[in-house]
């Protein structure tokens, strides 16, 4: 058996950049991404200071989130250990880039699929070593076969003090550290200046200071980064799949209110409303990934590992009952309804909260780990659904409409402390970094967006509804109201768990 991994030697390291140079030749790797760098960075103060350097790449990790989150098996485990890809099989979701901890991955701009450091492995199979090892004049860079205990490198593993990139994670990195200053190792303990870097401008990628610089004691000179990979689509797709199982989880609750026989707010509406939202979904979903041509591959290629997959026919699920709702409403059949309630429950939860699964599964993102994310999902699926059917009030006389405001008041309370409880979260410093980005940082204006639209606002107009028998116009407001402001505080939370640099 064999498990290759990398000896890099900081401390003969030069900083040349002949890996860098060689990876590329390699690989055609295309300008601004690159499979492996040197990260430089600067320690001490004006006379006494010293300048660091570190080799970044993927980590070849035994345990690799990036293989378990790929839908489509387009990056697999090699027999001697190594993190391969496939091409042919990406899609370009994006994934992986969440999953790894260490931003070892890219979209390459001229395949438009994922690609990262595959230790060369074409040469490996040919008895050959990596290109970064061939040119590297200090030889600070080796192949480690870690079940070889008479290897050199896995000698120096065993008996020196070597460190990994980000142990905390579990992922079981084999690239190891001789001699590399531990603030490079860690982004967080450095900084990019105001006065920019070397050979590059400073970029949005590239945060100037941490948001809890308490813990810096080096500047960063030279790195790379990757672009952000979720963005407005991402938070799109949270919240319209929130509105259509919300839509149908009030629907259920209706019939179980015994309104089953109120065929058009009930039984046909609802599932319009589901049915379109689910589709916006799927077209925000294909047209997010690089390769939206090959978004069947989640059927016909698909990883039962990844939550992409999972998350694929638990909509497709939802989408069937919801049709069997429409057409029972259609056919006026009441108690073909509260035959499907359960069903229509379970799928409706089951919709709004596997995200909390897959983002569960992005383990490069601490923010998204939190337990309180599942609860939170689910609770603005109620928001979201009581909300719409307050906006559906102004044209379809809803029954029970008093039941809806108060799901919509209940749904907005326990999302309000579930945010707060969010906000005040202790957790890992990445957590806390990125929490300080969506509260005080970047992301602040979308988040008291949010806090103040979605939240707030909704509350204070459905206790004055509540409290007075307001009609319909203000608390369909209210509605609108707070599905923007879910909205505003998606796109806040999705980015600020991006925002924390890893390499």
């Amino acid at each position: 058996m064999t498990r290759l991994g990398f000896l890099l030697d900081s401390d003969s390291c030069i900083g040349c950049h002949a890996c860098t140079v060689a990876c590329k030749s390699e690989h055609d790797v295309p300008l601004g991404v690159n499979r492996t760098w040197v990260k430089y960075i600067e320690s001490g103060s004006f006379p006494n200071v010293s300048r660091h350097f570190s080799v970044m790449r993927c980590n070849q990790c035994d345990d690799a989130p990036c293989i378990s989150i790929c839908p489509t098996n387009a990056l697999f485990r090699a027999d001697n250990g190594v993190v391969d890809f496939n091409d042919d099989n990406c899609i370009g979701c994006k994934g992986c880039m969440n999953a790894c901890p260490y931003d070892a991955l890219y979209i390459n701009p001229a395949t438009n699929t994922a690609h990262k450091c595959n230790f060369c492995n074409h040469r490996i199979e040919d008895g050959l070593e990596p290109s970064c090892v061939v040119v590297c004049p200090t030889n600070a860079i080796k192949v480690a076969d870690l079940d070889d205990p008479r290897n050199v490198a896995t000698k120096i593993i065993a008996r020196e003090d070597v460190a990994v990139r980000a142990p905390e994670q579990g992922t079981n990195p084999k690239v190891y550290y001789r001699g590399a200053d531990q603030a490079s190792l860690n982004p967080l303990r450095t900084a990019i200046a105001n006065d920019g870097m070397i050979w590059a401008d400073t970029t949005p990628d590239h945060p100037s200071v941490p948001p809890d610089s308490s813990g810096v004691v080096a500047r960063t000179t030279y790195t790379t980064a990757h672009k952000m990979t979720w963005t407005v689509k991402v938070s799109g797709y949270l919240v319209t799949k929130a509105i259509a199982a919300g839509v149908m989880a009030i629907a259920a609750l209706l019939v179980l209110l015994g309104h089953s026989g109120e065929t058009a707010a009930v039984g046909v509406v609802p599932p319009m409303l589901a049915g379109f939202f689910l589709a916006v979904t799927g077209v925000l979903l294909v047209a997010d990934l690089k390769q939206p041509g090959r978004f069947y591959y989640l059927i016909t290629r698909g990883s039962w590992d990844s939550w992409l997959v999972k998350g694929a026919y638990v909509l497709a699920a939802f989408a069937a009952v919801t049709a069997a709702w429409w057409v029972a409403g259609i056919a006026e059949a009441p108690e073909a309804l509260k035959v499907l309630s359960v069903p229509v429950v379970l799928g409706a939860a089951a919709t709004a909260g596997y995200t909390a699964l897959l983002f569960g599964q992005c383990e490069g993102r601490d923010l998204w780990q939190t337990p309180l994310l599942l609860p939170t999902l689910l609770a603005q699926a109620v928001t979201a659904g009581a909300a719409s059917y307050s906006i559906v009030d102004l044209f379809v006389e809803v029954p029970a409409i008093n039941a809806v405001r108060w799901a919509f008041l209940a749904g907005v309370c326990v999302t309000a402390a579930l945010v707060a409880l969010e906000a005040t979260a202790k957790g890992t410093p990445h957590v806390e970094a990125a929490v300080q980005q969506m509260i005080k940082g970047a992301y602040r204006d979308r988040f008291w967006f949010g806090v103040l639209v979605g939240l707030v606002v909704p509350a204070a107009v459905l206790i004055l509804a509540l409290a007075t028998d307001t009609g319909a116009p203000p608390v369909a407001a209210a509605g609108v109201a707070a599905i923007a402001g879910m909205w505003a505080y998606e796109d806040s939370f999705v980015r600020a768990g991006q925002s924390v640099p890893l390499s």
